[in-house]
């Protein structure tokens, strides 16, 4: 059943330079004189029964796209216009169609057919052909033509922005009394020139087809993947490791020539029942050496039914990222002859193999490590980010933002400390006390430095927080202890416990 049109003026919008503008519009829209570009709230004034919806530009792109694929058959030359549209080069392949025409009227049945509106041109160049589809009048498709010759007689009544101008250029026309194609034409292309720039008269010859205009056709995107059909259906897992080496050799020779690496590949084995079984593998790093790859498949391979047999075995690369070319070996030089720089010698190899082999078991989200972050808040200096997407850090921050002092080995929650006198000297000061009393030992305290004060993060929402400055001290106990305590000034004079532990150095 086919979705019937909107009868209500209706928009999509999407947001530029903070604050909502209006992507797209049906016919109903536009008959109440909203605009595309518009900002939502004066089209709200013009019309306030328009409904609206957020544009998803991304969908919008792959579908063009996909449109672009479509249009393939019609000619070899599909490029992209602007964010909606398609500019086709058919010189040589009207005729197939029976004529210029005809293959509007066919292209123009399809796509209505589909349920989508379309407004098609077709001129000698692609300046008129733009012309045509944008401010073309009628829907009879043979005034959308343009014979070659003619293009200056079939657009020559249109507004000068049917050129395709800068909008501040079409202003500056408009005030001067030039309306139509046909007034700027009639100009002194030096009196043009003069008054703006090159633009106006180069949009003018590239309609008239005066200046070549080149079409950038669309590119295919390069395909990652091999196959093998068996004369004899396989069952055996070695035989299907076989297999993989030989479609991951030829695989990971195309993704040299390329400059890429592999993310995820995608093993499919058809059986003789034509049912399918797929084993995914996720790398750690983007990888192209079949030897290192091969051994990560066998796990999945294993748990594989065979059924019958397999017959065609498929290799697919499904994520692929550029990858940088590195030096694979260094045999004759150690660390520090290469420059003690990782990889240089292979070194981090064995870690993203390591990361593959655990996150193909447990998922390679799950596989973590910490990274620095930007916060001079202990807690909130570090965070556990997936090891697979993202890179070690060798140069840790090893003191404070202002006070350069070190940093604890580790750290754990604040952990309240028990003084001798409670509500003696030692409560109030701002010094480490002399003696304490944590997790149930007694320790003096033989050298402290310190403090670094620290304040809290007003964009955070962290409760542990929210009591106010801290005082970290460096402090030395004659039992061997070398702990990381801090102060809360504000809770000295309270019942509160104002002295804590929270961290250990090594």
């Amino acid at each position: 059943m086919r979705r019937q049109p909107l009868v209500v003026p209706f928009a999509l919008t999407w947001q530029q330079s903070n604050s909502d503008r209006i992507y797209c519009l049906n016919e109903r829209a536009e008959r109440e004189g909203i605009q595309r570009g518009m900002g939502l709230a004066d089209a709200r004034a013009l019309c306030p029964d328009l409904q609206t919806m957020p544009a998803n530009r991304e969908a919008d792109e792959l579908f063009l796209r996909l449109l672009a694929r479509w249009a393939g058959r019609y000619c070899p030359w599909v490029g992209l216009d602007g964010d909606d549209g398609l500019v086709l080069d058919v010189t040589g392949s009207t005729h197939l169609f029976g004529g210029e025409l005809a293959l509007l009227e066919t292209m123009h049945e399809r796509l209505t057919r589909a349920g989508l509106t379309v407004r098609l041109g077709m001129a000698e160049s692609r300046g008129g052909a733009w012309a045509l589809a944008h401010y073309g009048e009628g829907e009879d498709l043979s005034r959308r033509m343009a014979r070659p010759g003619k293009c200056l007689e079939v657009i020559g009544g249109m507004p000068v922005a049917a050129l395709r101008l800068d909008e501040s250029i079409v202003t500056g026309l408009l005030r001067l009394g030039v309306r139509t194609i046909e007034d700027l034409y009639a100009l002194p292309r030096s009196t043009v020139t003069r008054r703006f720039g090159l633009e106006p008269l180069m949009r003018l010859d590239q309609a008239l087809a005066h200046r070549e205009e080149a079409i950038s056709p669309l590119s295919e995107p390069q395909h990652y993947g091999v196959r093998m059909s068996l004369p004899e259906p396989i069952g055996l897992a070695s035989d299907v490791m076989a297999v993989a080496e030989k479609l991951l050799e030829r695989l990971c020779d195309k993704l040299v020539e390329q400059g890429a690496g592999v993310r995820v590949l995608q093993l499919t084995m058809r059986r003789l029942d034509m049912a399918s079984s797929q084993v995914e593998l996720r790398l750690a790093r983007p990888m192209r050496d079949a030897s290192r790859i091969l051994p990560l498949f066998e796990r999945g391979v294993d748990e594989v039914d065979s059924g019958f047999g397999i017959d065609i075995v498929r290799l697919e690369a499904v994520v692929v990222e550029t990858v940088a070319d590195e030096q694979l070996a260094a045999p004759a030089l150690g660390r520090e002859q290469a420059g003690g720089v990782p990889g240089a010698a292979g070194s981090t190899r064995p870690l993203d193999d390591l990361i593959t082999r655990l996150g193909s078991r447990i998922g390679l989200e799950n596989v973590l490590r910490f990274v620095p972050a930007d916060s001079h808040i202990p807690e909130h200096s570090f965070s556990l980010q997936p090891a697979a997407f993202c890179e070690a850090v060798a140069d840790w921050p090893r003191g404070g933002v202002l006070s350069g002092l070190a940093r604890p080995l580790r750290l754990f929650p604040p952990e309240p400390i028990v003084l001798p006198h409670a509500c003696g000297g030692d409560a109030v000061r701002r010094e480490p006390p002399v003696q304490f009393r944590w997790r149930r030992m007694h320790l003096t305290v033989e050298r402290a430095r310190g403090p670094e004060r620290i304040a809290p993060e007003w964009w955070w929402e962290d409760p542990a927080w929210r009591s106010g400055l801290r005082d970290y001290w460096w402090v030395e106990t004659r039992q061997g202890w070398r702990l990381w305590l801090f102060h809360t000034p504000q809770n000295a004079l309270s019942h509160l416990s104002s002295w804590f532990v929270q961290g250990e150095f090594a």
